[in-house]
C-alpha cells in the first residue's frame, strides 16, 4: 500500500485511467468479435461496415493511448486478412 500522500494521489489516478481505458478496450474487443462473426457466418456486406467500425474504435483507442500501435495494426491486420479471405472464398464460389 502507498504510504506517502503523493503515491496514495497516484494510485487513485492510476484507477480512475484503468477504469476509462477499460471500456474503450472492451469497445474494440465487441466490435472485433462483432465483425469476426458477421464475417464467419457470411454476410459480407454488414461485415464490411462492422470491420470499418471494428478498425476506427482501434485507430481511437491508440490516440488515446489505451493500447500501443503496433497492438492495434496487428489486430487491424487479422480482421482484414479474415474479411479479404472471405471474399475471395465467396467469388471464387461464385
Amino acid at each position: 500500500m502507498p504510504q506517502t500522500k503523493s503515491a496514495k494521489k497516484e494510485m487513485r489516478a492510476s484507477r480512475r485511467r484503468q477504469q476509462e481505458n477499460k471500456s474503450v478496450r472492451s469497445l474494440c474487443k465487441t466490435r472485433i468479435t462483432k465483425a469476426e462473426k458477421l464475417i464467419f457466418s457470411g454476410e459480407l456486406e454488414s461485415g464490411r461496415e462492422a470491420v470499418s467500425a471494428a478498425l476506427s474504435s482501434l485507430d481511437r483507442a491508440v490516440e488515446k493511448g489505451v493500447i500501443h500501435a503496433n497492438n492495434a495494426a496487428r489486430r487491424k491486420s487479422r480482421l482484414m486478412k479474415k474479411l479479404n479471405l472471405a471474399q475471395t472464398q465467396a467469388s471464387e464460389a461464385t
